[in-house]
């Protein structure tokens, strides 16, 4: 509403593409980010956004300016937590700690607040105090029946902090009320009762085609000049900052 009306729309078409494209695509989205902020550097929503698109890079430190921006704007603290978060990306497990426990927390809605938990949970977990991780998240919220948003990210990191100090059965039990839960698949909860449970899934696809074939995926020789052991670099989506539904 503070630009003129062509400016206004060029940053809504960008911010648009930043929300269609930040799951799927984060590195377009940040580029879309990158053209709003260019073109609306004082519009609040636009350094939100932008923050967002950087966080979901994992561009950690640029993420953090852009919402104590966004902040700084708005006055709001509904960016508590994925600030929190982002100085665990940044390896400040200790500073996120700490804003755990500033006013600003009691200021959030329920849902912020449960996300603030599990970036607590998250911060213990990186300083390797596991044993207080559990502790964190034990809460009102996760004891609740109730199914809430943030419900199967909840059960899920309380499930994964009992499985790392082997409290294996506990973990069965929590990873099954995560998937009970989860009703959009924010979390792999079923892969991993899959794995507790031995079980081991198949492609039937890829096997019905090796047998039509009449050879074996393992036995076919890689094209030439291509090393079986290159291909880019794996990336787990419990690890680094959430969660979300990892340890955020």
């Amino acid at each position: 509403m503070s630009l003129p009306k062509t400016l206004a729309e060029d940053v809504a078409r960008n911010l648009v593409m930043v929300a269609r494209l930040i799951d799927e695509d984060p590195e377009q989205a940040y580029a879309y980010s990158r053209i709003a902020l260019r073109l609306a550097s004082r519009v609040a929503a636009v350094r939100e956004a932008a923050g967002f698109a950087a966080y979901a890079t994992q561009q950690y430190a640029e993420a953090l300016a852009e919402f104590r921006a966004a902040k700084r704007m708005t006055g709001s603290v509904e960016l508590w937590p994925v600030m929190a978060d982002c100085e665990r990306g940044l390896g400040r497990p200790e500073k996120a700690l700490a804003m755990a426990g500033e006013p600003e927390v009691q200021k959030l809605d329920k849902t912020s607040q449960v996300e603030m938990r599990l970036v607590a949970a998250g911060a213990r977990r990186d300083m390797g105090q596991i044993d207080a991780a559990i502790v964190t998240l034990q809460s009102p919220e996760l004891a609740s029946s109730s199914i809430q948003p943030w419900t199967a990210r909840l059960r899920y990191a309380y499930a994964d902090a009992l499985l790392e100090v082997g409290r294996e059965d506990e973990a069965r039990e929590w990873f099954g009320k995560a998937l009970e839960a989860d009703k959009d698949g924010s979390t792999d909860a079923s892969d991993r009762l899959a794995a507790l449970d031995g079980v081991e899934f198949v492609d039937v696809l890829d096997e019905e085609t090796d047998t039509a074939d009449g050879t074996d995926a393992a036995d076919t020789p890689a094209p030439e000049g291509h090393d079986e052991q290159d291909g880019p670099e794996g990336h787990d989506e419990q690890d680094g900052p959430v969660d979300g539904s990892t340890d955020r």
